[in-house]
């Protein structure tokens, strides 16, 4: 999310980060630096004015903080200057039940599969979701959207024998609530632009089922035209905030941070790719981090409790301390890491590594590590000493790779395992301080050399 932004940022920053004193002269190119990073990523040129003007009024007669550089607590105010631009403060998401959602927005910017990915987030607080088909003029829509609801075990309700939107939502409202369900999302059309017809439609449908929320879904890699499409919808049937899709693409990102300051709406979720729990609370303090590389450590610890099995994790930790690891044991990790996202994502989150690069290598080098397992009977998997000649030449068909890929998975495995084993003996408390002084004490294969 937002890459791109995030490495110009850290480029213009990192001359401030180390200035033992602050000058006019250097201010002013490291925020000439900053303010092309924010119009690259197609930030509002009023916007960003505003916002160069903000941060150069607060450091100008700053005091200098003791044990803290003037480099980074320019740093420190870009931060809070980006969550005010981000929209702190907005009001919260409404966890009031029953709730009636109403999404909008063009055709293709993602509100079917949005209302799904809602539904499933406000599952997890403790809401019973269903689904309504308002969308009569695609005609994959309802399908798409009863596909979606049943897939995650969503009520939904549909009418393919009228086009009466406002009948269908009303029918719909009731029949879903006298099920017991306490969120009802309303997926309506879209068309390729705000016209006439659209809006009359969606000013009707509001007035008919009185709706909590009404959030405009859009489409980040938009850009500015997202801005102007929100401040339309907003004049025209009132909002009350705003979802942004494909957070994950290309897109430069200049709308999430335009999008606050113009239309004074808040951001309320973000999708952050395809799958259906790709999508999560905006917290503008966690963006504004990630954007200046800071990571967001509450985030990630967040995805993890969502997604690693505490047990389990348990029992891994004690097999690690034991060196009794073995290959399925390894095969649980890489699917609890892949259920928290890609490894590029993940390390987006941790501070000092947003600027790591997980590129194809990485990633296929996992699939080719996980691959090698599973050609593995059950029990290779958990007795890899069993694994002879034949064995290896088995596992190296099956998986697609070289011998030599089979033979290093191995060979690693048994210098993790010897490695472990170290530490849990007397000389472990030895090895750990002579590693603090010096990494080459590290076994060789394990990063000494």
């Amino acid at each position: 999310m937002l890459e791109s932004l995030t490495d110009k940022m850290n480029q213009a920053l990192r001359s401030l980060r180390g200035l033992s004193r602050l000058s006019e002269e250097n201010m002013a190119e490291a925020l000439k630096e900053v303010r092309n990073a924010l119009l690259s990523a197609d930030v509002h040129f009023k916007v960003v004015r505003q916002f160069v003007d903000q941060v150069q009024s607060q450091c100008v007669g700053q005091a200098v903080l003791k044990d803290v550089s003037p480099g980074q607590q320019v740093v420190k105010i870009i931060h809070d200057e980006l969550v005010k631009l981000l929209g702190d403060g907005s009001a919260e998401f409404t966890d009031k039940k029953p709730l009636r959602v109403m999404l909008v927005g063009l055709q293709g910017s993602g509100k079917t599969t949005t209302a799904a990915k809602l539904s499933l987030l406000l599952r997890k607080k403790g809401f019973r979701p269903g689904l309504v088909a308002c969308d009569v003029y695609r005609p994959a829509a309802i399908d798409q959207l009863e596909t979606l609801a049943k897939q995650q075990g969503f009520a939904s309700f549909s009418n393919r024998e009228t086009k009466d939107v406002v009948r269908i939502a009303k029918d719909g409202d009731k029949a879903l609530r006298s099920d017991g369900t306490d969120l009802v999302v309303f997926d309506t059309a879209g068309r390729l632009q705000i016209d006439t017809d659209l809006v009359n439609e969606l000013i009707r449908l509001k007035a008919a089922i009185q709706p909590e929320e009404v959030l405009l879904v859009v489409d980040s890699a938009m850009g500015q035209e997202a801005v102007s499409v929100a401040r339309t919808f907003n004049e025209q049937v009132g909002l009350t905030g705003i979802i942004l899709t494909k957070m994950d693409g290309d897109a430069r990102g200049g709308a999430a941070l335009s999008m606050k300051s113009i239309t004074q709406l808040p951001i309320r979720f973000i999708g952050s790719g395809e799958k259906v729990d790709e999508f999560e609370v905006f917290h503008p303090e966690r963006v504004a981090s990630r954007i200046l590389g800071m990571g967001d450590v509450v985030s990630l610890v967040e995805k993890a409790q969502e997604t690693i099995d505490q047990r389990e994790a348990e029992e891994m930790a004690e097999k690690m301390r034991k060196a009794d690891f073995n290959f399925e044991d390894m095969l649980k990790q890489f699917r609890q890491v892949k259920k928290m996202g890609s490894l590029g994502s993940i390390m987006s989150m941790i501070p000092g590594m947003s600027g790591v690069q997980i590129g194809d290598k990485e990633t296929r080098q996992m699939g080719r590590t996980e691959a090698i397992i599973l050609s593995m009977t059950v029990k290779e998997r958990q007795n890899p000493q069993i694994i002879n000649g034949l064995r290896r030449q088995r596992i190296a068909r099956g998986s697609g790779v070289q011998i030599r890929d089979v033979n290093q998975l191995l060979k690693q495995h048994g210098q993790m395992r010897d490695f472990m084993r170290k530490m849990n003996g007397a000389k472990g408390r030895q090895l750990m301080k002579q590693m603090a002084k010096n990494p080459d004490a590290l076994p060789k294969g394990m990063g000494g050399r």
